[in-house]
């Protein structure tokens, strides 16, 4: 497998220089640093990472803006990797289509894994926020590119197999999940997701959660 390509956006300096590290360590490239919100899309558009290691609170442009450009231009997935774990940033940053949200405060080898899953197509949620989340999507399902009344439009229109595979979202499989959940390859399950999202006009497996959960498939 191909070693995923990853941007770091954060305005410490020291604290990029140590993910550099650790994911050098771990064979992961890291292809470029950005400071501030601006410079992550900039950079983002110029060199394509498989992922953008972002935090939320840079200077300028914060990390929810530039997530959620880089994710409406197709530029890359974005890891959220921040201190705070308060709503607000969670739900901006899911909202914006991150593909994951992670704290400072992970293990490395968490890290790198959550690196991997989402560079492979999979979401990824801190623990400490995961069980906040899927409380909130139960009990009051966070504004996102698709309202309740048109995700059931949406869904209209895929096929029979993608409803199985978005309602597979809507439940929280990884695309491994989906694969076993469908008896279907991973590299299957993983082509009907990306066909899946384009569908529906959202950019995250989190987004496509919500729609299924709005249109009843869960």
């Amino acid at each position: 497998m191909t070693a995923p390509r990853v941007l770091l956006a954060d305005d410490h300096a020291a604290i990029r220089a140590g993910l550099r590290m650790l994911l050098a360590d771990a064979g992961i490239v890291v292809v470029g640093e950005a400071a501030d919100g601006d410079a992550a899309v900039t950079n983002a558009r110029a060199l394509r990472p498989d992922v953008v290691l972002m935090d939320l609170r840079m200077p300028g442009t914060d990390g929810i803006a530039a997530t959620r450009t880089i994710t409406a231009e197709g530029l890359a997935d974005v890891l959220v990797l921040t201190t705070f774990d308060l709503d607000e940033y969670v739900d901006g940053a899911l909202a914006a289509g991150a593909a994951g949200f992670l704290l400072k405060s992970a293990e490395p080898a968490a890290l790198v894994d959550a690196v991997r899953r989402v560079a492979a197509g999979d979401g990824v949620l801190a623990p400490e926020v995961t069980r906040r989340v899927l409380a909130r999507l139960v009990a009051r399902p966070p504004a996102v590119v698709v309202p309740a009344a048109a995700a059931v439009d949406r869904v209209a229109a895929l096929t029979d197999r993608e409803r199985d595979v978005l309602a597979a979202l809507g439940r929280g499989l990884s695309n491994q999940g989906v694969a076993a959940d469908l008896t279907i390859s991973e590299a299957t399950a993983k082509t009907h997701v990306s066909r899946v999202l384009a569908k529906l006009g959202v950019t995250s497996r989190v987004q496509a959660a919500i729609v299924a959960r709005d249109a009843g498939l869960v």
